[in-house]
């Protein structure tokens, strides 16, 4: 059995990954599709200005025409810039593998996603478009793991 951290890095093996350093300079230069893959409720709280929001839970069918979860855009990226983000750059390491086997050739996955992202002071936006604090980020990406949710022991 592996755990999900042997999970992560035997996919990473297979992935390329951006610093959020080097996104600064991509989005700034409007030459990459940002995906924020995580969940709309994570989404609305906050991220990535002008990222698009497509869950992990659909991103099959999201690449592909003719299902209710077609995104166009992402459909025509195959040959595009695309990165990938989530909230640590776990859940986009397995997004952005996925992503490879269905012929998408420049994918990337934000290394440390948004918790670095924030980390290096980089805006965020919530679902209204307003700017996030670094703060309430901070406090946001701050693990909050109940007692029943700990290893026992």
């Amino acid at each position: 059995m592996k755990t999900f951290y042997q999970l992560v890095e035997a996919a990473r093996a297979n992935v390329k990954e951006l610093f959020p350093w080097d996104l600064v300079d991509r989005v700034q230069a409007n030459d990459i599709l940002v995906i924020d893959i995580r969940e709309p409720y994570e989404y609305d709280a906050m991220h990535i200005q002008d990222s698009l929001n497509v869950p992990r839970g659909i991103l099959e069918t999201a690449c592909e025409y003719d299902f209710e979860e077609t995104v166009p855009e992402l459909v025509e990226a195959r040959d595009k810039d695309v990165v990938l983000v989530c909230r640590s750059g776990n859940r986009s390491i397995f997004a952005a593998e996925v992503l490879q086997q269905m012929g998408y050739q420049k994918v990337y996955s934000l290394k440390t996603g948004l918790r670095g992202w924030n980390e290096f002071e980089q805006p965020l936006v919530d679902k209204d478009n307003y700017p996030v604090s670094i703060d309430d980020a901070d406090d946001y990406f701050t693990a909050k793991v109940h007692p029943e949710q700990r290893k026992p022991g």
